[in-house]
């Protein structure tokens, strides 16, 4: 099962992705060409992000409450 921080790896190059398919559905649309199948795979790639980021927040829930170091922002206790 993977772990917290290759989830948000993963959802942070997905969302790359899904802008890098927003662009060049515009730009076949700006040449006039139908974009059916680019919007569709679009829609996949956002539902895949949606459900990474449910797997995120569940694995976040899941994980043990870190106590604070008794440091205000790495600053003296």
């Amino acid at each position: 099962m993977p772990d917290i921080d290759f989830i948000r790896a993963e959802i942070e190059r997905r969302r790359a992705q899904v802008g890098r398919q927003r662009r060049e559905i515009l730009a076949l649309q700006k040449a006039g060409v139908p974009t059916s199948s680019a919007e569709a795979l679009l829609e996949r790639m956002l539902d895949r992000v949606d459900e990474l980021c449910a797997e995120r927040d569940r694995l976040k829930a899941a994980a043990p409450i870190r106590l604070s170091q008794g440091k205000a922002l790495g600053g003296r206790p």
